[in-house]
This record gives structure tokens, C-alpha cells and sequence, in this order.
């Protein structure tokens, strides 16, 4: 029986996210607990407008966290602009400008990862759409660490290519289209 006592909910996505992420956030229910930590790729020098986009629509509150800020319920994360986005063990978020990763800032990977190492089994990933690789080395460590994983159904993205990479690097727990991740999130226990 697998897990779904999640503590997390760590969502990357790049080329074409924004809408699935958008619908994704209006239709959960609106007492969703588990936070989310959300990690897009973004331009860097562009420091508004994705919070306020995300918010029109969703069903929860969405920020960009500050540096050691503590995860809270009923709350979306999104990683700012070129900024990499790691969580602690004490269940805070740090903040990092290193190197970009896979071309990326925030990277994908990283906040997947680090979401793999703290929570491990407690973890559940969501890869999106997008144009490169970034997000499937950190979908096989939640993996790895037996946490739970989604891709989505590289037949419904507007570019697949990093649904993709992460298929030929593990099997996910579930490949589903936006609509089907959606309809799982909101049948988890809060």
C-alpha cells in the first residue's frame, strides 16, 4: 500500500506550466492543506506578475517565501525569480544564488531533491511540461527515497520534453494529464 500521508507536495514545471500550474491551483479544494512548493522556470529579471497570475485563479494563497521562512498549511511556495529554492530539515526554505543548474534559476532539480532528502516517503513530486531536462534527476531521488511520483502524460503537454526525461530515468508511481492530477491531489487525506 503506498503512502499518502504526504507532508509535501514539491511541483516543477517550464515551457507551458503556467496554465497547467494555473488550473491545477483553481480547482483544488479550498481547504487543501499539504503545502506546495512550487518550482518554475521563470525569467530572472522579471521580479512580479507569476504571483499575481497564479492568484487570480487559485483555490489557495500563493507567495514567494523569504529566505528561512517556515512551510505553512493551506499555502502555495513559488520559487522566485533566480533564486534556487531548497528545503531544510527544520522545515524552512532557503534560498540560494549559485550557479544556475540545467540553465536554470531556480532549478528544478534542486528543490526537488532537497524535498527528496528531508521528507523522503512523506514527499509526493509533480513533474509538468517543459523544454529541457531539469526536474528528472530530482523526480528519481523522490523516487529513489520512496516518496511518491507523478509525471505528467507527456500526450498532454504543450512541450514534452521534460515529462520525457524523467520517464527514461524511472517509472513514476502515476503518469497522468492535468485534469487526472487534480482529481488525485483532491482525493488525499488532509
Amino acid at each position: 500500500m503506498q503512502n499518502t500521508d504526504f507532508k509535501i507536495i514539491v511541483m516543477g514545471g517550464s515551457a507551458g506550466s503556467f496554465s497547467v500550474v494555473s488550473g491545477i491551483l483553481a480547482n483544488l479544494n479550498r481547504d487543501f492543506k499539504i503545502p506546495i512548493v512550487l518550482c518554475l522556470h521563470r525569467l530572472k529579471h522579471v521580479r512580479s506578475g507569476l504571483v499575481e497570475g497564479l492568484s487570480l485563479k487559485s483555490a489557495i494563497q500563493v507567495l514567494e517565501p523569504n529566505d528561512k521562512e517556515k512551510l505553512q498549511y493551506n499555502r502555495v511556495y513559488l520559487a522566485p525569480a533566480n533564486y534556487h529554492l531548497f528545503l531544510e530539515l527544520d522545515g524552512s526554505i532557503a534560498l540560494s544564488t549559485e550557479e544556475s543548474f540545467n540553465h536554470s534559476r531556480p532549478s528544478i532539480d534542486h528543490t526537488l531533491s532537497s524535498a527528496a532528502y528531508v521528507y523522503r516517503e512523506k514527499v509526493l513530486g509533480v513533474l509538468l511540461t517543459g523544454a529541457n531536462k531539469d526536474g528528472a534527476k530530482g523526480m528519481k531521488d523522490i523516487a529513489d527515497k520512496k516518496g511518491f511520483t507523478i509525471v505528467q502524460d507527456p500526450a498532454t503537454c504543450d512541450i514534452d520534453t521534460m515529462p520525457k526525461s524523467a520517464l527514461q530515468l524511472f517509472d513514476p508511481n502515476l503518469v497522468l494529464s492535468p485534469k487526472e492530477i487534480v482529481q488525485y491531489l483532491n482525493s488525499l487525506p488532509q
